[in-house]
Formats: structure tokens, sequence, C-alpha cells
């Protein structure tokens, strides 16, 4: 498989942007305070890792096929019981779930403009979703800081 100019400079993009999302849900994770949110943190950063692998093989020349069904449903996870963390803490720990999720709001809109660019429908629906999964990551973040009052 052949990629044009732009589709190998919007996937060096998403290359560039999954690894950024590692690096900050690693950080993240390592300094959040509630456990719950720790969890979080983790679930998302190995997703993201999986669609760095996919990207980069996508930059390899390899055309990946993804399911267009929707991606499973770890979005649904509503926080069960508050953070039982001190004022501080959570004001720490809303800080990093409010930056990962502009990230996010980010990423998904990167994802979005590479879907209208490839010309391979097989790769649209890979990037399609890819996409669809960083939503769910936004929809965890913001399912957390709302249940903890932190959404505003």
């Amino acid at each position: 498989m052949t990629l044009t100019q732009k589709e190998t400079s919007l996937l060096t993009d998403l290359k560039s942007q999954e690894l950024l999302c590692i690096e900050k849900y690693t950080k993240y994770s390592a300094s959040a305070h509630d456990p719950a949110l720790k969890e979080i943190f983790d679930d998302i950063a190995k997703t993201e890792q999986s669609h760095l692998a996919t990207i980069t093989e996508i930059l390899s020349g390899t055309e990946v096929s993804m399911s267009l069904e929707s991606p499973s449903a770890t979005a649904a996870k509503v926080c069960p019981t508050p953070s039982a963390c001190s004022v501080d803490e959570k004001k720490e720990d809303a800080f990093m779930c409010k930056d990962a999720l502009s990230m996010e709001k980010h990423v998904s809109g990167v994802y979005d403009t590479a879907v209208f660019e490839f010309s391979s429908p097989v790769l649209r629906d890979t990037l399609a979703h890819i996409q669809k999964e960083e939503q769910n990551h936004g929809e965890m973040l913001y399912n957390y800081l709302e249940c903890n009052g932190m959404y505003a």
C-alpha cells in the first residue's frame, strides 16, 4: 500500500499525538490520588498504546483493518463511589482529568480530519474506529469528573 504525502503527514501527526497521550496518561496515573482515576488513566494508556501500534503499522505500508462496529463500551464505566480524597488531592486529580479531556477532544478532531483525507475505505474505517475509542476515553473522563462534582 502506498500512502500519499498528505496521508503520511497526518499519520505522523497522529503518531506524535498518541505518544503524547501515552506519556501523559502514564504520568497522570502515577500522580493521581484516587485509585479509580489511576485505573482510568492506566486503561486509557493501554488503548493509546494499541492506537500507536496501529498507526505505526499503517505508516510501514500495511493496510490495517479494524471493525467499524462500536468499540467496547468501557466508557460506560461510571464512577460507582465518589472520591474519598482530600479537597487538595481532588483539585490535583481534577486538573489532570480536565487536561486529559481537553487532549482527547483535540486528538479526536485530528482523527476526524484524517478520516476525510484518506483514500482507502479500509483505513478510513480503521481511523474512524480509533476516533470512536478516543471519544469513549473522553466519556470516561467526563463521567469521572461529573461523578465527583468536578465538571464545570
